[in-house]
């Protein structure tokens, strides 16, 4: 496989969106569970949704735009 692959480029993507959207998601469900006043051991649950969730959309949104630019040759 070459070292400039399309798949290898939309991988990368989809890793670096996975993890930036997992750091943001993880401090925003912070924020929100401490506003909102979640209750006990539904914090976490409350963080953790919110982490996977921003994870997967950032990391969807990434590829795509990484697959996108795949085409094109400058």
């Amino acid at each position: 496989m070459a070292r400039d692959s399309c798949l290898a480029r939309v991988t990368a993507g989809v890793a670096v969106g996975g993890a930036v959207g997992g750091a943001v998601g993880a401090v925003y469900g912070t924020y929100e569970a401490i506003r909102h006043k979640v209750p006990g051991l539904l914090k976490i649950r409350y963080i953790g949704q919110t982490t996977v969730g921003s994870a997967a959309i950032f990391g969807l949104f990434l590829g795509a735009g990484s697959l996108i630019h795949c085409g094109k040759s400058y």
